[in-house]
């Protein structure tokens, strides 16, 4: 039998007596989250269809949303502290900052890859360009665009316990109080909970993919009877 160590990772007396900090921490990490994702796919939307409608704009969208990707959180919260200060705003500017480039890009790809054909018939039934987009284009791109949002929620997850270094991190302020003051409890705890918000998220937005998107279970189960 292995010996106790005299600081074990998990103190459950701790998080017993923790859990309402556990609980509050835990909250402000899925509204933090849930903000960036939504401000992300309102701002993502126009974009997507700016650069698709306009196609000479997608290359310089894309790129300006890769160069906003490719900043180091750390640098792009010292940037924005001066301005914004040590406050949420600050962190769901980086936040909201880099889903874009995933979401963008996965609107687009979804969009395209609506097939051609489709899209003649709409237009032979008359239907005008944002009915189309609406009724027709969308529908079948959600799929592909669920994906970024299930790419980008777990990536903004993982993000925002970067943002405890300006006192807004949600879980991440229990791992860095626990690397400050050497206690690995507090640090178990919040990394725990953050990879069970990815999985639970990801599951959870893979089931909104499923009821928005019946047809793609029809296909998916016809495909699999054709090959027997």
């Amino acid at each position: 039998m292995l010996a106790a160590s005299r600081d074990p990772w998990l103190r459950w007396g701790w998080v017993t007596s923790h859990v309402d900090d556990i609980w509050a921490a835990t909250r402000q990490h899925v509204e933090l989250t849930a903000i960036a994702i939504g401000i992300g796919l309102l701002l993502s939307f126009p974009l997507a269809l700016l650069g698709r409608r306009w196609r000479r704009l997608e290359t310089p969208i894309l790129s300006a949303t890769g160069i906003l990707y490719t900043i180091p959180s750390l640098a792009l919260f010292a940037i924005l502290v001066p301005w914004t200060g040590l406050s949420r705003t600050t962190s769901e500017i980086g936040l909201v900052s880099y889903t874009l480039l995933i979401l963008v890009r996965n609107i687009v790809a979804g969009l395209d890859g609506v097939p051609d054909d489709v899209k003649e018939a709409a237009v032979g039934m008359g239907f005008s360009r944002s009915r189309q987009l609406w009724r027709i284009e969308l529908p079948l791109a959600l799929p592909v665009i669920v994906a970024g949002v299930r790419i980008a929620t777990v990536t903004t997850i993982g993000l925002v316990t970067v943002t405890a270094l300006i006192g807004q991190g949600g879980l991440g302020q229990l791992i860095l109080d626990g690397l400050i003051r050497d206690f690995r409890t507090p640090l178990v705890v919040g990394s725990a909970m953050s990879v069970a918000l990815a999985v639970v998220a990801d599951v959870g937005l893979a089931g909104v993919q499923r009821l928005l998107t019946p047809w793609s279970r029809s296909r998916s189960r016809s495909r699999g009877g054709g090959g027997a």
